[in-house]
């Protein structure tokens, strides 16, 4: 559990996932965090983090089904999958 500030934790995540080293990962997680992290529970909140925390590589292959999600981001994954399916976040 984190004690900065809200406003603070948001801007930092989405500055992690707008830089992460791979543009397409930069695109989908930049694209997910800049049109839901300001709305988004705690909880999903903390659950963006663990993500952003995993290898490009490993949530690439995620997103686009060329290997399984671990269990705990499988939802969450589905979703960013669904996004890029559909254009756009």
């Amino acid at each position: 559990m984190t004690t900065e500030p809200r406003d603070i934790r948001i801007k930092r995540l989405k500055i992690r996932a707008e830089h992460r080293g791979i543009k397409e990962m930069d695109l989908i997680l930049g694209g997910w965090a800049a049109a839901h992290l300001a709305t988004a529970p705690d909880a999903e909140l903390d659950l963006f983090e663990a993500v952003l925390a995993e290898a490009d590589h490993d949530l690439y292959q995620w997103v686009t089904g060329q290997s399984p999600a671990p269990e705990a981001y499988a939802s969450f994954i589905g979703t960013l999958a669904g996004t890029v399916r559909n254009g756009g976040a």
